[in-house]
C-alpha cells in the first residue's frame, strides 16, 4: 500500500439491511468484492481499500435525517473507466428506490469533458460515479489503486 493512500472509510447507516443491499448492488458494478459481514457491520474491498457500513446505535441517531450540506462528509466518488459503466447503474436506479440527481445536466453534471451520475443511497449519501481516464495500456499514475475499474468491460 502506498503511503497516504486511503486505508479506508466506516460509515454509519440508519438501516444496515437496507444499506447492505443496496452497496451490495453497487459496489461489485465497480469491482469492490465482499469483505466482511457481521451482524451489526458489512464491508467491500477494493484490492487494499475498503468500505464499512455500520448499523449506528439508536443513541447516536441524529435528529432528522443526513443532509450532505451539514459538517462532515459530502459524497462518495468512484471512478470508472468507460461510458458504459456509468450508464448500466443509471439505469438500474429506480430498482434501488432511488433516483439521478441533477437529471437535467446529466451526464454532464460535473462540467465541459465530464461523464458521470450522481445519485443518493438510502441514507441521502451522494454517491457519484465518473468516467476517469488515463493514458496508456494500463494506468500509470501516482497512487494508482491495482484492480479498480479502468476499462470498459463488455456491455452485458
Amino acid at each position: 500500500m502506498g503511503v497516504g493512500l486511503l486505508s479506508h472509510v466506516e460509515i454509519n447507516v440508519s438501516d444496515l439491511e437496507r444499506s447492505r443491499a443496496f452497496w451490495g448492488w453497487l459496489l461489485p458494478e465497480l469491482g469492490w468484492e465482499p469483505y466482511q459481514s457481521w451482524p451489526t457491520g458489512v464491508s467491500w474491498r477494493l484490492a487494499s481499500q475498503y468500505l464499512v457500513f455500520c448499523q449506528v446505535e439508536p443513541r447516536f441517531r441524529l435528529h432528522g435525517p443526513f443532509h450532505r450540506r451539514r459538517v462532515g462528509l459530502n459524497h462518495l466518488a468512484f471512478a470508472v473507466g468507460c461510458e458504459a459503466i456509468v450508464d448500466r447503474v443509471v439505469e438500474q436506479l429506480p430498482l434501488w428506490g432511488t433516483q439521478l440527481l441533477y437529471p437535467e445536466r446529466h451526464p454532464h453534471a460535473g462540467g465541459a469533458g465530464y461523464y458521470g451520475a450522481f445519485f443518493e443511497d438510502p441514507d441521502r449519501i451522494k454517491v457519484e460515479v465518473v468516467v476517469q481516464r488515463y493514458d496508456g495500456a494500463t494506468e500509470r499514475r501516482p497512487g494508482a489503486i491495482p484492480g479498480a475499474v479502468t476499462r470498459c468491460p463488455d456491455a452485458r
